[in-house]
């Protein structure tokens, strides 16, 4: 049997296909009791979409089913449908996982959504805290006030603590900088629970001896990439962080585009700070040298990403093989 599960956040649409490509099954389940529909059809195969709820529900069937993740984008591009029903997408997954022709998704290990959820939660709270200073900035601006306070600094809130607004706009002006300093403290509390889990793991301690990279950036870039056997060369990584450029050919023309952006732009930025740290702060050798052969002769926003670029193939060969980083042509 194959079983097509389209799941939402509180059930489960799942269509249940024979050898034959017949429907035997169409049924909607809470998602408490997949549990039970999947001891119905033990080793079964199944397919799931990624949505953001989808871990406890793929390792809750994998106890009884063979349980494929689809990717969602992929998905989209290959469904047969034009219909956008429940019905529909359980029944176009239950034919695609008969036919062997899921897009599948990777499915991190614990250890990897743990770190995912570090450093994406920070990110929440970093995203938040920024929210109250424009809150804040608005503010301000609305009355007139136009001196360049910078609400996340201490010297900030102090300012702000003596400025006085109407009602009900005083309230306001005494709420945003409090939250702003819930926040920054709970911002520390994580970084430091951030920084104690990079620095008891293998891969994140070998990303932490690239000039640059510091113990949230090695974790955020292991969290996000998860485990490097999945990619099979530097190119392949480089692609699923959106830092490959887009190539256009036409004829006998081929150009060179901008970088193709998909995958993680938080990563992307974090390793765009390192290299600038790499280059102009600890004058790494290796990168200094790539930044700037190419700096001289294009902009330094586009050397400054093929450097990143750079960095992040060596990143790549690093994990492949469980290296510190020892680039060719300089010393250790």
């Amino acid at each position: 049997m194959y079983l097509g599960i389209d799941v939402h956040k509180r059930y489960a649409q799942v269509a249940v296909m024979d050898e034959a490509g017949e429907i035997v099954e169409e049924v909607r389940v809470e998602n408490a009791n997949l549990d039970d529909l999947a001891q119905r059809y033990t080793g079964a195969q199944a397919a799931i979409e990624a949505t953001s709820n989808y871990y406890h529900i793929h390792d809750t069937l994998s106890e009884h089913l063979d349980v494929t993740v689809a990717h969602p984008k992929e998905l989209n591009q290959i469904a047969q449908s034009d219909k956008k029903t429940d019905r529909v997408d359980a029944k176009e997954l239950a034919r695609m996982v008969r036919l062997n022709s899921v897009p599948e998704s990777y499915v991190p290990t614990d250890e990897i959504r743990e770190a995912r959820a570090l450093v994406r939660g920070r990110q929440t709270l970093v995203e938040d805290r920024t929210k109250y200073a424009n809150k804040v900035h608005g503010l301000l601006s609305d009355h007139g006030i136009t001196e360049d306070v910078k609400p996340l600094s201490v010297e900030g809130r102090e300012f702000l603590r003596e400025l006085s607004l109407p009602t009900p706009w005083n309230s306001l002006l005494e709420s945003h900088p409090e939250v702003i300093e819930t926040l920054t403290e709970e911002i520390h509390n994580l970084d430091e629970t951030i920084e104690e889990r990079a620095g008891s793991l293998k891969e994140t301690q070998l990303l932490m001896t690239i000039p640059g990279v510091s113990y949230y950036t090695a974790l955020t870039v292991y969290a996000e990439l998860g485990e490097i056997s999945r990619f099979d060369g530097d190119k392949e990584v480089v692609s699923y962080v959106g830092l490959n450029p887009v190539i256009r050919e036409s004829g006998d023309s081929r150009i060179e585009g901008s970088i193709s952006k998909r995958g993680s732009g938080r990563v992307r930025w974090l390793l765009v700070q390192a290299s600038h740290t790499a280059v102009h702060t600890c004058n790494d050798e290796y990168l200094s040298r790539f930044y700037e052969r190419l700096a001289s002769r294009k902009n330094s926003q586009k050397a400054i990403v093929a450097t990143a670029r750079k960095m992040l193939v060596s990143i790549y060969h690093m994990l492949s093989r469980g290296e510190v980083y020892d680039p060719p042509g300089v010393s250790a």
